[in-house]
């Protein structure tokens, strides 16, 4: 069993209420959800985001496409995290946050794969180098790996960050799906309103067309517009 576990929450320092934005008529999260729905290896996807008030609006906005919903700390997402394993028991868990309405299924099985073959604690398509496109990013690990992290945190950056002594402390048994060339460098995620309005033209000039419109497909868009080139990244990638 693969769960894929989406974190949002609407109280973002830099754009708040970001992951409700509209694209295309539809929250910004729902266009999220849609894309990854189309990753063949997930079997669920759960929405977790705060038990604060602020963030009804998410659960009924996401409960409205039939995807399932876990509450919990606003500042303890790790624990979040926990709790959303506990209601929905799995052996592997996806980490994706709500920012990513670019999120690419293919990379999304390819990380999935990666970890499976590798029989490693955790995966990750985002190394120090030749890295995929910020906003497509992906995380893998087993759910007895995250328990184990969750269970050992001392800090408060391991219980925000989730993951982060799963890569960091040496103590997991990690790998890294590379990118050739390296295009770590290219945007696709929103923190800003600039990033926002670059997602907005993609799925304006795509998503009627194809819905299913790739990660290709974005970047022959970003080159037939270099004025759109500082929001997506090099047009020459």
């Amino acid at each position: 069993m693969i769960l894929a576990i989406l974190q949002a929450r609407m109280s973002s320092t830099r754009l708040p209420g970001k992951v409700l934005m509209p694209i295309v008529r539809q929250p910004m999260i729902v266009r999220q959800i849609e894309r990854v729905a189309r990753a063949r290896l997930v079997d669920k996807l759960v929405v977790a985001t705060s038990d604060r008030p602020e963030d009804d609006a998410i659960e009924a906005a996401v409960r409205r496409e039939g995807i399932a919903v876990f509450r919990g700390s606003l500042d303890n997402v790790q624990q979040r995290f926990i709790g959303a394993l506990d209601a929905h028991p799995a052996d592997h868990v996806v980490r994706l946050t709500a920012d990513c309405p670019l999120a690419d299924p293919d990379l999304i099985d390819a990380t999935i794969q990666l970890c499976l073959s590798k029989g490693v604690d955790y995966v990750s398509n985002t190394p120090d180098s030749h890295a995929y496109p910020k906003g497509t990013d992906v995380e893998v690990m087993t759910a007895a790996a995250l328990r184990r992290a969750a269970a050992e945190a001392t800090t408060q950056e391991a219980r925000e960050h989730v993951t982060w002594d799963l890569y960091r402390s040496g103590r997991f048994n990690c790998a890294w799906l590379p990118c050739h060339p390296d295009q770590g460098a290219v945007r696709w995620t929103v923190d800003r309103p600039d990033d926002y309005a670059f997602v907005a033209a993609v799925y304006d000039a795509l998503y009627e067309k194809n819905r299913a419109f790739t990660s290709d497909d974005v970047r022959a868009f970003v080159r037939s517009r270099p004025d759109l080139a500082d929001y997506g990244g090099d047009p020459r990638v």
